[in-house]
């Protein structure tokens, strides 16, 4: 099973964080959001990751949302933002994105994401469903959204 670690915001983080920028697009780049919230070990983080020995392989973010700002669900309610899921290459297809999305879903709250670099098909496998596109609440994103009732593979207090 891998372990899905929050990682700390501080200039070890932010180094690994270069690795990603080396093979990812910009738009997964998350050395800004690092940088304008760096404060040396703070556990408060967003950020998640699986490391392979010392060397971080996947990572994420993910924010909650208060459900007043809430286009994508029927309900108000709150929400996670999974952004940025980025596997470096070498590690890919071996699970470790699966698991951060298994991680997000162990909250058991909604989650709302956004397909970019030709991963929908990852995103339908993982049980999100596309939002139907709306110019302006979606500003060119490609939203996809999962509620814990979309998961049948999951019951009631289960986690990932």
């Amino acid at each position: 099973m891998l372990k899905i670690e929050r990682l700390l915001i501080n200039f070890k983080t932010l180094e690994e964080f270069k690795r990603f920028k080396e093979y990812g697009m910009q738009e997964l780049s998350m050395l800004e959001d690092l940088q304008d919230n760096i404060i040396e070990n703070d556990s408060t983080s967003p950020f998640y990751g699986i490391y392979f020995g010392d060397k971080l392989v996947a990572r994420m973010s993910l924010y909650q949302v208060n459900g007043g700002t809430n286009p994508y669900f029927d309900q108000r309610q709150d929400f996670l933002e999974l952004w940025k899921l980025e596997v470096l290459p070498g590690y890919q297809n071996n699970g470790y994105g699966k698991a951060l999305v298994d991680f997000a879903k162990s909250f058991r709250m909604p989650i709302r994401t956004n397909s970019r670099m030709k991963s929908a098909d990852f995103w339908d496998k993982m049980n999100f469903e596309p939002v139907k596109y709306d110019m302006a609440r979606d500003k060119g994103e490609n939203p996809y959204i999962w509620h814990p009732d979309m998961d049948g593979e999951m019951t009631s207090g289960e986690t990932a």
